[in-house]
Formats: structure tokens, C-alpha cells, sequence
């Protein structure tokens, strides 16, 4: 029997944090679940964000603890809602309290939830990171679902959602008008082209709310994956404006028209290189639809980057370390076809 449970015990422990909220619904008032919420509070910074790129769930030495410890007023730059970060802290520790009413837990959803509607611009846009940074972090960034990820959050609290009956009423109406704010923040910048609502980029600037760069690689242009969360989240909204479902509409005719046909993305073997694969388009009238991840704004054509920061029209046509290191064509529009 003990030899069993030391067994249980390590597939517990090597849950990781990507996994963290997939488990079973009795998982979230066990020992590991409370574990891995201490965990969380280390983590969080003081500002009430947290960090991304890291498994949290990831046993932790006593001298990697007191670390922790020493650093939580450190790096508060580096908070952000990237990469799932913070939004997803915050849903496991609202489970974890619901599951066990450790009030630790509620107190630090309590400062996740303070920080990332502190971190809303007064247009109703999220920033990347917060406090804000120089540069494209603190454009308004729809990249990686980042914005719909906290908009999701606040939405699961505003509709009193199992894992949130605790938060109180003033928080709920904090979080109903910052979705509000964030709708108009969407609807305000949904790229318009010759007169036509389109989609939207996947970064926009604060200030002008125009399509933005980020990364060299990342021009200013139609997003054809970030677009779609956008839609999903309007598609959500209970009696919806007759603008919110133009916004829905329009988006929806331009996925249909910009999609791709005939091609396929193929992984080959490619001896010799660093990663041993390379990724070609061939042809194939078979194939499902694609779409690019960007497309030139104006004329729809798919736009391809390297560090160079050159627009390319080809994937072939760009170094092979981002051809490899990046996703360029995806079918998660065709989601908003089924």
C-alpha cells in the first residue's frame, strides 16, 4: 500500500502547470491542488500579477522558496498577461478556494483581480505588460488571446460562475464596466478598409488605437488567428448591440473571403539543420481551408518576416529559423464555419 501511494504521489507532483486547470473536479481540494496554489502565491508579485514561462507547479526547493520570497517586490515590470499569465493564476486559485475556502487563496485572486483592472487603459484596452514598459508591451494586445483572455475571466465572474459565487457584488460591476470598456476598445479598433469593417491586428497602439508593430517579425496587419478570439468573445455577448453584430458579421465575411485553398503545410526532414525539419507549402486541392497569420492590410495578401523585419509574400522566401520558430498559416477560423 505504501509502495502504491509513494507512485500516486509523484503523478501528482509532476502535473504541470500547463495542465493545472484540466483536472478532475475532486482534484482541486486535494493536498497537490493546495500545493501548487502555495505555489502561486509565491510567485505573485505584490502588485498582484504574476510572471509567465514558468511552471508553477513545479516542486520547489526550500532555498528556490526563500528566493521567491525575497523577489515578490522585484521585476514588477516583468507582470503580465501574456502567455496566459495572470488571468490563469487567478482562475486556479478561484477553483482552489472554492474547493477548500482557504482564505489565502481568495485574498490572492483578490490582487490578481485588482491588477489586471488597475492595468485597463482608460480606452478600454490591456497592455501586455503592467507596469507599463517601453516599447510594443504596452500596445494594446489582442496577440496570444491576451486581452480576451482577461476579458473571458472577467466575463466568468460577471455571470457568477461556479468557481466565483464568492466574489462580492462591487467586484462583479468593476468587472461588468471593464468589459464594457474592453467592447468598445474592440469595436473602436476593428480595422476598416476602403469603408469596410474588417478584422484586427493583433497589437494596437494606445494612443491611436491604429494597428501596431511588435516584434520585427509582427507588422502591422490583419490577424488571422487573434481575430478569431475576438469574434468567439463577441459571439458571447448576451443581446447584443446592432454594432457588436456588424463587428461579428464583417469579421466573418473577411475570413471568408481571405481564406486559403489548394495548399497545405507540409514538415519534411531536412538533414543537416538545426532542427532536423523544415515547413514547405505544396499544393493540394484537397486540403481543408488555411489562413495566413497576417495579412497586408489593404490588399489581403499573406505577409511573411524574418528578424530582417522585411515583408516577405512567401514562406520559402523567409531565414529558416523563423519558418521553423513561428506558425504562419492556421485553421482556427474555420471555428466561426461550423
Amino acid at each position: 500500500m505504501l509502495h502504491r501511494a509513494l507512485i500516486a504521489t509523484f503523478f501528482l507532483a509532476s502535473i504541470p502547470w500547463r495542465d493545472a486547470m484540466h483536472q478532475a473536479p475532486s482534484f482541486y481540494s486535494s493536498a497537490e491542488a493546495v500545493r501548487i496554489a502555495d505555489q502561486l502565491l509565491l510567485y505573485q508579485h505584490d502588485n498582484g500579477g504574476w510572471e509567465k514561462n514558468i511552471d508553477m507547479a513545479a516542486p520547489l526547493s526550500d532555498q528556490e522558496r526563500s528566493d521567491l520570497q525575497a523577489r515578490k517586490k522585484e521585476n514588477l515590470g516583468h507582470t503580465t498577461i501574456d502567455n496566459d499569465a495572470t488571468y490563469t493564476q487567478m482562475r486556479y486559485l478561484a477553483r482552489v478556494y472554492t474547493a477548500t475556502r482557504q482564505e489565502r487563496f481568495r485574498s490572492a485572486f483578490q490582487s490578481g483581480l485588482n491588477f489586471i483592472l488597475e492595468a485597463q487603459y482608460p480606452n478600454g484596452g490591456w497592455p501586455q505588460f503592467y507596469p507599463l514598459r517601453d516599447g510594443y508591451w504596452s500596445h494594446i494586445t489582442y496577440n496570444d488571446d491576451a486581452m480576451i483572455g482577461v476579458m473571458e475571466t472577467l466575463r466568468s465572474i460577471v455571470r457568477r460562475e461556479s468557481d466565483y459565487t464568492f466574489v462580492s457584488d462591487a467586484d462583479r460591476e468593476r468587472a461588468r464596466l471593464a468589459i464594457e470598456k474592453g467592447v468598445q476598445c474592440i469595436l473602436k479598433t476593428q480595422v476598416r478598409v476602403d469603408g469596410k469593417l474588417t478584422a484586427w491586428c493583433a497589437q494596437h497602439d494606445e494612443k491611436t488605437l491604429l494597428p501596431a508593430k511588435a516584434r520585427a517579425y509582427e507588422h502591422p496587419s490583419l490577424s488571422g488567428s487573434e481575430s478569431v478570439g475576438i469574434v468567439q468573445f463577441l459571439q458571447g455577448i448576451e443581446h447584443p448591440s446592432p454594432e457588436i453584430t456588424t463587428a461579428i458579421q464583417s469579421a466573418i465575411a473577411w475570413f471568408d473571403a481571405v481564406k486559403l485553398t489548394g495548399i497545405r503545410v507540409e514538415r519534411k526532414a531536412a538533414p543537416g539543420t538545426s532542427r532536423g525539419y523544415d515547413f514547405v507549402v505544396v499544393q493540394d486541392a484537397n486540403a481543408p481551408p488555411l489562413w495566413a497569420r497576417f495579412y497586408e492590410i489593404g490588399t489581403n495578401r499573406p505577409i511573411f518576416s524574418g528578424r530582417d523585419s522585411v515583408v516577405k509574400y512567401q514562406l520559402s522566401e523567409i531565414e529558416y529559423e523563423r519558418r521553423t520558430g513561428y506558425r504562419w498559416y492556421v485553421d482556427r477560423p474555420s471555428q466561426l464555419f461550423k
